[in-house]
């Protein structure tokens, strides 16, 4: 497994070039604005406010350092845990609280870039993701794909054929696996019999290798070298990050139900923000003062945007026909006025 710092904050290899001290208080930042965030999140959840929404904590290094990795003109296929990489991505807050709100506004970030919108339905995506890339290396573009799921996903047929296909073509894409250890409430060794998911790129006939998801400076390089290689002609690479879900899948999920207690204190014990915390701290470039003024100033941010999400009009019912169709069927027309016309009347 790849790491350059351990959890206990200590480095087990030279450091790259891209850990520059101010390039780890960024990464440091980012972590700190997607744990607060998806706290605030849960409130709203459990306030009513919010639907059913997917917790990153534990993983934010993995969220983060791959955003970081991504160059713009990359594109990237998220699965619904990845709004941290999202938020990197230009995507603002408050169109990921509007997606989990239930409203499709979310799905229309209203940023230049070609990245697929957030996609519940379990590693569906990994399929677009191959055809991008497809047509990225069709039109000789110098340009790469991010595709990622959890580890429940690669469970799915979608996850080896999008594999093969990666594989055949040489395609430039980086798939990267969330091993958070649980897909949902099932344990890695009950869902597969290979060691390692890393290893599952051997058959598709590519790389294949893990990282410490929880190392945010192995996060951000590996992915990078991986992303290099595929703009480069040099094809696909599939990297399994070992995390660990210090949380309910979802705030519609108990872990406690299932989660072992003494496993669970050892994974606190590995957790992306203390270990980069005590590194910068011991290296004299973080304290409790600046800690404090970051919280505050984050908090801050995502009020706003939780403000702005509480304020937005309520999606129209005709919305379910007018941005699902450029041009609505025929069939579909008298559907939609006898909506409108019913709803109205209510209204």
């Amino acid at each position: 497994m790849k790491q350059f710092l351990n959890s206990q904050g200590l480095l087990t290899q030279t450091l790259p070039e891209l850990a520059s001290p101010s390039h780890l208080l960024q990464l440091y930042s980012d972590m700190v604005t997607l744990q607060l965030f998806d706290k605030k999140a849960i409130n709203l959840q459990r306030t009513g406010n919010m639907s059913t929404f997917p917790p990153s904590h534990g993983q934010e290094a993995l969220f983060i350092g791959m955003g970081r990795a991504m160059q713009a003109t990359d594109v990237f296929c998220p699965y619904y845990r990845d709004h941290g990489t999202l938020m990197l991505r230009g995507v603002p807050m408050q169109k990921i609280l509007s997606y989990w709100g239930g409203n499709e506004e979310g799905s229309h970030f209203g940023i230049q870039n070609q990245d697929m919108p957030i996609t519940v339905p379990i590693a569906s995506q990994l399929l677009l993701a191959a055809g991008v890339a497809y047509a990225i290396k069709k039109r000789k573009q110098t340009r790469a794909v991010v595709a990622s799921c959890g580890d429940g996903g690669t469970s799915k047929g979608d996850f080896y054929e999008s594999l093969n296909l990666a594989g055949v073509w040489k395609l430039p894409i980086v798939f990267v696996i969330n091993n958070n250890q649980w897909a949902i409430s099932v344990p890695q060794h009950a869902q597969t019999a290979s060691t390692t998911i890393a290893q599952k790129s051997v058959a598709a006939g590519f790389e294949g290798f893990q990282i410490d998801g929880n190392d945010v400076i192995a996060v951000q390089y590996y992915i990078e070298q991986a992303l290099n290689k595929a703009r480069n002609g040099g094809g696909p690479t599939l990297i399994e990050a070992i995390t660990y879900r210090l949380s309910d899948h979802t705030t519609a999920d108990d872990a406690s139900r299932y989660q072992d207690p003494d496993q669970l204190a050892q994974a606190w014990q590995k957790e992306p923000l203390a270990r980069l915390r005590t590194y910068l701290k011991e290296k004299g470039h973080w304290s409790a003062e600046q800690e404090k003024i970051l919280t505050e100033k984050n908090q801050q941010r995502i009020q706003q945007a939780v403000q702005a999400y509480l304020n937005q009009a309520e999606p129209e019912p005709e919305d379910m026909f007018d941005y699902l169709y450029e041009t609505l069927p025929k069939e579909l027309v008298k559907q939609r006025q006898s909506l409108r016309k019913t709803y109205r009347v209510e209204a």
